[in-house]
């Protein structure tokens, strides 16, 4: 290798990398975590970049994974070099084309990005379960360790499929691996293509499928040949082992990096080994080293070739001296007699006459489970004692007592290797800055680099921590840091709730982020934490970033200053280098946002150093800050023993017992969160106030409300609970109350810009100012009040409806999120009576996150949404499923009430029957009391029931719930509805059956990271149309209408409230299928969220979105209703206000304004289409 060069990347990058070198075409679909190598390649090809041949790659984004694995077929088939990337569920939508290019012996690398399946619930964390699933495809399988491994194991996979023609699988952990910043050393393209055989390529091609050599590839063999057949590929599998040491080889001489199929280290004369793959092979060899040091005789041996599985290189690796054997899968199959990788050691030890040995079998790591050396530790413990097969490790496992103990901390990083923790909010900037610092790091000094970032499961304003190691010695440190020199806190919100001065050493330094002042910050801080503090000599830094982010124009994000302020405490390198190459940076990362952004953070950076100030520590403690507890005293044992444990990011203790054995979590429990992250929050001026609720209709967060309050029940009320008198036509003196739920607020200001009134009614407040103001207690007295108090105010009014409780509250999506307000609204619509199947996405994971959901009940009596996530393709067909269920069970019902009436029964239960019967189709009000009342009573006509009449009344009891109609919400994102879903989205609507379908339409995949969906427009810029759409937007909205059955409808709920209000209420009156397109600013449109809602009201009168309702319950000519005001707005200066659009001029500068011409004359034909409509339907 000539120059070796060092760069500092993520183990996506290294896979794409070398993917794009060897490929001429890609199929791709975005899933997490593999989703950026398919960008990387997008963006790579849209900038021209060329591969070994000297071409750009052809990037294809199609539909679904299974959509991408045909058309890998495809271009494999007919002549072109050909890769894809996935992980998880997408990779088991490819499985059928991976058994078929297999079969038809093509090579092909696959790059995946090892994930969990989704089995009780979702997981988008890694482990082994998806490719384990790939085991009989025919796919060779190659894995790799850590980011360096990955991009030279991949390189391997690349040479030997072209040989071998048998496809490769190459994988690598996700997330543990995929999202890892390592510096490692790069193969250039001028290294690379020496090591290409040309003969196999060429021998490729000729196996192309083209009309001047034709031949058919067989579609179907009976039973006379299709054994045979399969039997022909022998050979071809014999071969490959040989062939990937080979390449191994070349590899090795190229980069001097030795690998071979099952790589042995630790003790030659070891005893005791551990058999493991992918990174927490890492792991165990620290640890082994750690007890080798210590007299032991450990070793471990990596397996790089799973498939095929070689018997014969196995064995070899194996030192003679091995008398125990653990061997650890990442990955769980019920049932088995044992993992995947256990089994294969159990064969392949008895094929080869090994016999001699003890072999046990165990599981770690499932879903990115950090695995730490204590952990392997405590494996070699195991084997050389109690030795039991089928173990865990890592967990607790009190209910089948396969776990195994975890007896001592150990810390194995060598002496000059520096740690350092970053504890931040989502979207606050602070990963995107610690990438960038470990960057700086990596690539302007000779110290060895690596980052690691850890994430709830919230979305923007979620709890981030990243993990920064540098120093001079191999950092294949694949856990999470638990011995820091460096904490940084940079939301004062988690002091008291997490252990963030636990893991740092003696000596170390804590740098924290508050608005309190230096000399009394200290006694803000909870005694535990002053005492560690006073007890390991920390020393202690306070800066006021949020002062300095403000003045410089960048709101919260603090991310620059906290960066500039790390470079100065850390004395990596000279303060004024470092300063200097951080701004750098920042100009690299935010130019596409323009030069002001760049602007803004130098400026913030600048303001750093002389607001750094180190505290001075007291010799005694005199005074502490106490948090409130999170769960009440009272609360149920799920709060207690599930719920507290992960507020407190202590969920790794919770044991077996305390889990559901099915998934299934109660609902009503974000409200227990109160995360308290904002720092400033709405401060409601009630003399200016107009009543209008329309700050409540418009919160994505359900953290501001409006209840009508029979003065009666203001007694007690704290002396701080103010409110007006209401101003609707009542009888009861009713006052008016708008309340802000400061703990649960994310501080985005939607309301506060939607607030019509002449000054406005509500203004930011510091939330410590808020706090003091009694608000909490307020919000509390508030809570407790009743609910659904509408005198004087229809629910068919904005007003009205917003005094009805939402059953969808305090949810983790993004701070002024575009989707949650329409769910809310839907919730309190119906919310009593409604079934939901949610597609995987954005909104799946802010509404069914393990272990609170925003889905609550009514006050009243405690009902509630009752809410499920199939995958993301199946959706609509998940919730026609439910629709066919109750549909089902009613229709059951019916029969054992004629069954009843037949044979008679008590004059109170008959009668509340037939009143039941009377409002059979309706999932109204009047139905749920009618239903109530047959409940009640049940009880006494069972107790008076003959054995005839008793055995029906059971069967009557057991379906109580159905006498009511449900309304059954199937409810998704773009990416769902117009391309994966699309085709159970159509069959559903076709159907004709009684469902709802919402579709929250951001125009692009945003919880995958923004990438292109057909619902993306022309000239918008997103991941895998890194050049600009170039197409237009899917008309879905009209091609649903085209059945005539269906009730449709396009709503922007900044733009007209009322009407996105009426649409939804006339979707759940329809008694047939109905869909919803709502507009949905989101935060991958590079906007401030602040205004989404504003940014709706511009969509609409610039012509950009439309508004209109097709209802089918209307005459002939009168179905279709254009709702739209005539255009008033400019269409350039609207999208030219999102970044999505603006950063066309960076991305493809020569066609930007070409596209914006062609995307605005796109938007006003489909706007002049719709205007004419009406007539026709």
């Amino acid at each position: 290798m000539g120059n070796k060069k060092r760069v500092t990347i993520d183990g996506n990058t290294a896979a794409a990398h070398i993917a794009y070198a060897f490929s001429e075409v890609a199929a791709i679909y975005p899933i997490t975590p593999s989703s950026p190598m398919g960008e990387f390649a997008d963006s790579w090809a849209s900038t021209g970049r060329k591969n070994l041949w000297g071409k750009k790659v052809e990037i294809m984004e199609m539909q679904s994974e299974a959509g991408a694995a045909g058309a890998v077929h495809g271009a494999l088939s007919a002549g072109a070099l050909t890769t894809t990337f996935t992980a998880s569920q997408g990779l088991l939508l490819m499985i059928p084309n991976m058994h078929k290019i297999a079969g038809e012996m093509i090579p092909t690398v696959f790059h995946v990005s090892a994930r969990s399946l989704a089995a009780q619930s979702l997981s988008i964390f890694g482990d082994h379960s998806d490719v384990m699933s790939c085991r009989n495809t025919g796919f060779a399988m190659t894995c790799a360790n850590n980011v360096q491994e990955t991009m030279d194991m991949s390189l391997v996979a690349h040479l030997a499929t072209l040989e071998a023609q048998v496809p490769f699988l190459s994988f690598f952990d996700g997330f543990r691996t995929s999202h890892e910043l390592q510096k490692v050393e790069e193969i250039t393209y001028e290294d690379l293509k020496p090591l290409v055989n040309e003969e196999y390529v060429r021998r490729f091609r000729e196996r192309a499928m083209r009309p001047e050599h034709p031949k058919l590839k067989v579609a179907a063999q009976n039973e006379d040949v299709y054994f045979q057949g399969r039997e022909t590929v022998n050979p071809y599998y014999e071969a490959p082992p040989e062939m990937v040491q080979k390449y191994m080889d070349q590899v090795a001489a190229l980069t001097g990096r030795a690998y071979h199929l099952f790589d042995y280290v630790g003790d030659p004369n070891a005893t005791d080994i551990v058999i493991v793959m992918g990174s927490g092979a890492d792991t165990f060899e620290w640890a082994s080293d750690y007890l080798n040091e210590k007299g032991g005789k450990t070793g471990v041996l990596k397996v790089r070739l799973y498939r095929p599985f070689s018997a014969k290189h196995f064995v070899q690796a194996i030192p003679a001296s091995v008398k125990r054997i653990a061997v650890l899968d990442r990955t769980k199959e019920p049932g088995s007699l044992g993992e995947p990788l256990y089994q294969d050691v159990i064969t392949a030890l008895s094929q080869m006459g090994r016999t001699d040995m003890k072999v046990i079998g165990g599981r770690f790591g499932l879903s990115s489970k950090d695995f730490t050396p204590s952990h392997a530790k405590a494996v070699y413990e195991h084997l050389a004692g109690k030795a039991f097969n089928n173990f865990t490790v890592g967990i607790n496992d009190d209910v089948t007592n396969r776990s195994i103990p975890v007896n001592e901390t150990i810390n194995v990083s060598p002496k000059g290797v520096v740690s350092c923790m970053f504890w931040g909010l989502g979207s606050d900037g602070t990963v995107g800055a610690n990438k960038n610092s470990i960057k700086i790091i990596g690539d302007n000094t000779d110290l060895n680099a690596q980052a690691y970032f850890s994430y709830d499961s919230k979305k923007s304003g979620g709890i981030t921590v990243s993990h920064l190691r540098f120093g001079k010695s191999s950092l294949d440190m694949p856990w999470l840091i638990d011995h820091a020199d460096f904490v940084a806190c940079h939301n004062p919100a988690y002091i008291g709730r997490y252990d963030m001065l636990g893991p740092l050493k003696k000596g170390g330094v804590f740098l924290l982020n508050s608005q309190i002042p230096s000399e009394e910050v200290f006694e803000h801080l909870t005694r535990e934490m002053q005492e560690q503090i006073i007890e390991k000599k920390i020393r202690f830094y306070n800066i006021n970033a949020l002062e300095i982010s403000e003045k410089a124009g960048l709101g919260s994000r603090i991310n620059t200053v906290m960066q500039a302020a790390f470079f100065k405490i850390s004395e990596v390198l000279p303060e004024a280098e470092a300063i200097d190459l951080v701004k750098q940076y920042v100009k690299k990362t935010f130019i596409k946002k323009g030069e002001d952004i760049v602007k803004q953070n130098w400026a913030a950076i600048d303001g750093a150093s002389d607001a750094l100030h180190q505290v001075v520590i007291p010799a005694k403690i005199t005074k502490s800050y106490e948090p409130a507890r999170l769960i009440p005293a009272d609360a149920d044992d799920f709060a207690k023993n599930i719920m507290e444990p992960i507020m407190h990011l202590k969920g790794n203790d919770i044991p077996v017992s305390q889990m559901s054995f099915d998934g299934s979590l109660p609902t009503a429990t974000a409200k227990f969160e109160k995360r308290g992250v904002a720092p400033f929050v709405p401060h409601w001026i009630a003399e200016n106030c107009i009543q209008c609720n329309q700050c409540v209709q418009s919160c994505p967060h359900a953290a501001i409300r409006a209840k009508q309050i029979d003065p009666k029940d203001l007694e007690g009320a704290p002396e701080t609970f103010k409110t007006l008198k209401s101003n609707t036509k009542n009888t009861r003196d009713l006052q008016f109350k708008i309340q802000v739920y400061t703990e649960d607020c994310q501080g985005c200001g939607v309301c506060i810009e939607t607030c019509p009134s002449k000054v406005k009614s509500l203004e930011f407040s510091p939330i410590a100012t808020e706090r003091e103001a009694g608000e909490i207690v307020n919000a509390e007295f508030f809570e407790a009040l009743p609910y659904d108090v509408l005198d004087g105010a229809p629910e068919t009014s904005i007003k009205g409806l917003q005094f009805k409780q939402p059953l969808f509250e305090f949810s983790g999506a993004c701070a002024g999120c575009g989707e949650t307000p329409y769910v809310k609204m839907v919730s309190q619509i119906c919310g009593d009576r409604m079934i939901v199947a949610n597609a995987t996405g954005c909104s799946s994971i802010y509404s069914g996150t393990f272990p609170t959901t925003p889905y609550t009940v009514r006050q009243s009596d405690g009902q509630g949404p009752a809410w499920g996530n199939s995958l993301f393709e199946d959706n609509a067909e998940y919730g026609l499923g439910m629709r066919l269920a109750v549909d089902s069970n009613r229709e059951q019902l019916r029969i054992y009430i004629d069954q009843l009436f037949a044979l008679g029964t008590t004059e109170a239960l008959k009668s509340a029957i037939e009143k039941s019967l009377e409002l059979w189709d309706e999932s109204s009000d009047a139905a749920n009391a009618a239903q109530k009342a047959v409940q009640a009573a049940l009880g006494e006509a069972m107790a008076v029931a003959n054995a005839e009449q008793k055995a029906v009344l059971v069967k009557i009891d057991e379906l109580k719930d159905y006498f009511a109609d449900k309304v059954v919400f199937i409810i998704g994102g773009d990416g769902w509805a117009y391309d994966i879903g699309y085709g159970g989205v159509d069959h559903v609507i076709a159907s004709g059956r009684n469902v709802n379908i919402l579709v929250l339409d951001t125009e692009v995949y945003s919880n995958t990271g923004g990438q292109a969906s057909k619902s993306t427009p022309i000239a918008a810029v997103a991941k895998f149309a890194n050049a600009g759409k170039e197409l237009g937007k899917k008309n879905m909205g009209f091609m649903c209408m085209t059945y005539g059955h269906a009730y449709v409808a396009s709503i922007a709920l900044g733009s007209n409230r009322l009407h996105a209000q009426k649409a939804l209420q006339e979707a759940v009156a329809w008694k047939g299928p109905s869909i919803i397109f709502c507009y949905s600013p989101c935060i991958n449109h590079g906007m401030n969220m602040r205004f989404s809602q504003v940014e709706e009201k511009k969509a609409v009168e610039a012509g950009y979105w439309p508004l209109y309702r097709f209802n089918p319950s209307l005459e002939e000519g009168k179905k279709f209703s254009w709702d739209a005001k005539p255009i008033s707005g400019s269409f350039q200066d609207f999208i030219k206000g999102e970044v999505r659009y603006t950063s066309l001029y960076k991305t493809n500068p020569e066609n930007a304004e070409d596209l914006f011409a062609k995307a605005e004359a796109d938007a006003h034909k489909r706007w002049s289409f719709f205007e004419k409509l009406g007539p026709l339907m």
